[in-house]
């Protein structure tokens, strides 16, 4: 195995740990509360809050993290499941970055440098491991 390979799957499973790991973080109502300002302020997502309480929102989005991070874990050993998770962790990535331009105060002033949160921002790259590993397993 070379390097490229080894950091691959180093960045293939860290992805799948923080998945794993919020996903079901997402089942607390601490978490729940937590990304209500979020998911409320977003244009795709705030409906859910019509038809669904603020932690079934949770487990919902819960629950398509952590299959999506359990399909990475597979998307190692078999082709197909890479695609389709490579595509679903695309996307989840994607609408939480969206999160820094629906959310309304996500940016601030600290002693002169301008802030956000910055749990948002490490999606930058898990992004592109999910690019990285759609590409890959599409080819």
């Amino acid at each position: 195995m070379n390097l490229n390979q080894i950091a691959y799957r180093i960045g293939v499973i860290g992805t799948v740990i923080i998945l794993v790991w919020v996903g079901l973080f997402k089942f607390t109502a601490a978490e729940a509360g937590a990304i209500k300002g979020l998911v409320e302020n977003h244009f795709a997502m705030s409906w859910m809050y019509r038809v669904m309480s603020v932690q079934v929102v949770s487990n919902v989005i819960g629950v398509f993290e952590v299959f999506t991070g359990v399909g990475l874990l597979f998307s190692l050993f078999y082709r197909k499941i890479g695609i389709y998770a490579g595509a679903a962790s695309a996307v989840i990535f994607i609408t939480t970055l969206s999160f820094l331009i629906t959310t309304p105060g996500v940016f601030r002033s600290v002693e002169g440098f301008l802030v956000t949160d910055f749990f948002i921002l490490k999606d930058i790259p898990y992004l592109a491991i999910s690019l990285m590993v759609y590409a890959k397993n599409k080819e």
